[in-house]
């Protein structure tokens, strides 16, 4: 939980907070806030294909991605220039990436063997933990600037790092076959390479539309605010959210249908991007930044455990082609809205774009879920 705090809260989700000091400064421009933040994106959508064939042991990937991660928050701090943060945010994304997937199968393994694979819902609260944190010092950040932030971010990794270092040493990278056994996934589904299509598919809408209000929602609040206190607020509250959100889906019973979860999962979300435009208030901004982060890491539960339905043991490259396709989304979704923003004057296009998206791919979850259940009937 604590490493995933550091690589997704502090390493990936600190620049959300931290741009709009940037902004204040005049150290960049709107549209070039949106390059930085795809930039991340890139390197995280690379890190996580990298990952496939990196043979190293996991705790010696995820010490290096911790440190690293510490680095570039300095970094960010020290350096001065476009170029330099581009270089650095990217390699940011990379990291992350690593820390992500190795932590998580190392927390899943050692869940496994301590019999109590229920918890891992817990491991995966570390990022809205960390989103939470980063918030919190946003306010501050604004007064100390946005070098001596940065800085900070780094070095409050720094400690974080140094109470799991150890965690990490444990001398093993293989289950048990005991452990393994308690673990192992159903077998494959019938058929499901249309389904399978589809989950890739729409599993990318879901990067899209969260990323534009996750990377801009301050700015946006203080848009819509000017004055007020309260846009700081919004995105350490996403960041909480998130931790009752997968708590609850990790409980969600085997048998309820993971496409259904994803739609309701997308619902959700699109309604709290739409609060930020139909009701740009603090009541709206707060119901809405709750309503974008309960289920901000609960549909990436729900994805790979669709996943693993439809491919049981081999279900590694499906997860493989359905992270990358969200992480396409995220991509785009900075470059395409900074541009409308700068252009209109105004997120809202940009959000209303990203909410229909977000219906869109809930309605077309529900459709692939009830042509499946027909097919199964007609055989």
């Amino acid at each position: 939980m604590v490493a995933l705090a550091v690589a997704m809260g502090l390493g990936r989700f600190a620049f959300t907070p931290m741009l709009p000091v940037m902004l204040g400064e005049g150290q960049i421009d709107l549209q070039a806030g949106g390059v930085l933040a795809s930039l991340n994106y890139l390197g995280y959508f690379l890190g996580a294909l990298s990952s496939a064939w990196l043979r190293a042991p996991a705790r010696t990937l995820v010490r290096a991605g911790l440190v690293a991660t510490a680095a570039l928050l300095v970094g960010m701090g020290l350096l001065n220039g476009f170029a330099a943060w581009a270089t650095l945010r990217t390699a940011a994304g990379l990291a992350s990436a690593w820390v992500f997937v190795f932590a998580s199968g190392w927390g899943a393994r050692r869940l496994a063997e301590a019999h109590a694979p229920g918890l891992g819902g817990v491991i995966y609260a570390g990022p809205g933990l960390g989103i939470a944190v980063t918030g919190f010092l946003g306010g501050p950040a604004g007064r100390w600037g946005a070098s001596v932030a940065w800085c900070v971010y780094g070095v409050l990794a720094l400690a974080l790092i140094a109470l799991v270092w150890r965690v990490f040493d444990d001398g093993r990278e293989a289950a048990p076959a005991a452990a393994a056994a308690s673990t192992r996934p159903a077998p494959a589904a019938e058929g499901g390479g249309a389904e399978a299509a589809w989950l890739v598919g729409l599993y990318g809408v879901a990067g899209f539309g969260y990323i534009i209000t996750a990377t801009f929602l301050p700015v946006i609040a203080r848009q819509a605010l000017p004055g007020s206190t309260w846009p700081d607020l919004f995105w350490p509250l996403f960041g909480l959210a998130v931790v009752p959100g997968v708590l609850i889906g990790g409980r969600a019973p085997q048998h309820w249908d993971n496409r259904l979860l994803l739609a309701g999962g997308y619902v959700m979300q699109a309604l709290g991007v739409l609060l930020s435009v139909a009701w740009p208030t603090i009541t709206g901004f707060a119901i809405g930044s709750v309503l974008l982060g309960l289920p901000f890491t609960a549909v990436t539960l729900f994805a790979v455990r669709e996943a693993r339905r439809l491919r049981g043991n081999a279900a590694a490259g499906l997860i493989g082609y359905a992270t990358a396709s969200y992480g396409l989304g995220q991509i785009v979704g900075p470059l395409f809205a900074a541009p409308v923003a700068h252009r209109w004057g105004s997120f809202a296009p940009a959000l209303w774009v990203a909410a229909a998206a977000l219906l869109v791919g809930a309605v077309l979850f529900v459709v692939v879920w009830r042509r499946s259940a027909s097919n199964r009937r007609g055989r």
